[in-house]
């Protein structure tokens, strides 16, 4: 039994390794929206505004997707994988601590609702004329789990709260 436990960590070490390979390839194309916004900014005779502003924009939103797969990848290694000694784990910042899967999932919606709000803005800056009605799907979806976002904080309140006597109590 305790042979396939090991086994689960080696797989979550393996899928915290691939969440930072992702990233790095998500910086790089970051980098590159950058330099090609910088080609239309600078290099071109006629700057082209909005494809400057598309890219910066898509590049914003390469580099804030690869700074969620670190901030997955070091959560899942020192959160689930590998025990720190208490000196180190007191040492680390705030956001490399994990206290549960619940956590995750609230910082996986939460990074969701970002990377929808930046790539509906994204999409207004690249449209040209007037849009349809159906481009308020995306506004209406990030309303919609937003709001689920709210519902599932709620639930569950953080322990910082209720221990400093403030936000809901727990029922007795």
């Amino acid at each position: 039994m305790l042979k396939v436990v090991l086994s689960l960590r080696l797989v979550m070490l393996v899928v915290a390794f691939g969440a930072v390979l992702g990233a790095a390839l998500m910086v790089w194309l970051g980098f590159s929206k950058l330099l090609h916004s910088a080609h239309a900014a600078f290099v071109l005779e006629t700057p082209n505004a909005k494809a400057v502003i598309v890219g910066a924009m898509g590049a914003t939103d390469a580099f804030l997707f690869g700074v969620v797969l670190i901030i997955f990848a070091v959560a899942i290694a020192f959160g689930f994988v590998l025990e720190l000694p208490e000196q180190l784990a007191t040492r680390l910042p705030a956001w490399m601590r994990v206290n549960g899967i619940g956590e995750l999932k609230r910082t996986l919606v939460e990074v969701i609702l970002i990377y929808l709000i930046v790539d509906f803005a994204t999409d207004i800056a690249e449209s040209e004329g007037h849009l349809s009605w159906t481009t308020l799907a995306m506004p209406l979806s990030i309303l919609l789990i937003a709001g689920s976002l709210r519902l599932m904080g709620a639930s569950h309140p953080r322990p910082e709260l209720v221990e400093a006597g403030s936000g809901p109590q727990p029922r007795t």
